[in-house]
């Protein structure tokens, strides 16, 4: 008589989550994925997945709190290393690339989300973004940077800095991991971007 493995509670829904993130960096598009797809990628009967999730939107929307997860990881990460205002935008960008190609399947699914069909997950990513936003604001008020801007003027500046940021999203997720030079391109790049917002965020009156 065979016995059936007993599978600790949460693993059929990480196996899910991991199954729908492979499928996307396997060249997939989260939108078009069904959950037969996915409960076949992680090799769990179909009806499985209603015990966890209501739909796929359901499943897309875990996953973004997931994604927070790994963004407040990255985030820490800065706040520990980033000791000096010069070095601000040099190696946040770095922490930032890092991160990309540790988590390119999750940052996939960030960038197909802000483009995609689903309301709720382009939502739940634009919040992530907007916290991340509201947390860069905070620490520059803490390092004394741009001291000039009103509290709103801070807010928008470090808004466009996370879209900005976003944004290099399809650059370094379209070359190889391996292909250090061109992802030293991408962050000198998009720190010379950074830098001409800060620039700009100096010099900008606020009313």
């Amino acid at each position: 008589m065979t016995t059936q493995k007993r599978r600790r509670p949460g693993e059929t829904r990480d196996m899910l989550m991991e199954a729908a993130l492979t499928l996307v960096g396997r060249g997939r598009h989260f939108a078009s994925l069904g959950i037969r797809e996915v409960t076949r990628q992680a090799e769990v009967v179909p009806t499985s997945f209603y015990r966890h999730f209501r739909n796929m939107d359901d499943l897309g929307l875990t996953l973004v709190d997931e994604l927070g997860v790994v963004l407040r990881g990255m985030m820490r990460e800065a706040r520990a290393n980033v000791l000096h205002a010069d070095k601000l935008m040099d190696e946040s960008v770095a922490i930032f690339v890092n991160h990309v190609q540790a988590n390119r399947n999750f940052f996939t699914f960030m960038a197909q989300g802000l483009a995609g069909e689903s309301q709720a997950i382009q939502q739940g990513i634009r919040n992530e973004m907007q916290f991340f936003a509201s947390e860069l604001a905070n620490d520059l008020r803490n390092l004394r940077l741009l001291t000039r801007l009103s509290d709103e003027d801070l807010d928008m500046a470090c808004e466009l800095v996370v879209r900005t940021v976003a944004f290099s999203l399809t650059d370094i997720l379209s070359i190889s991991p391996e292909d250090e030079a061109e992802l030293a391109r991408i962050r000198r790049r998009t720190t010379r971007f950074l830098r001409m917002i800060f620039i700009g965020a100096d010099h900008w009156q606020s009313s």
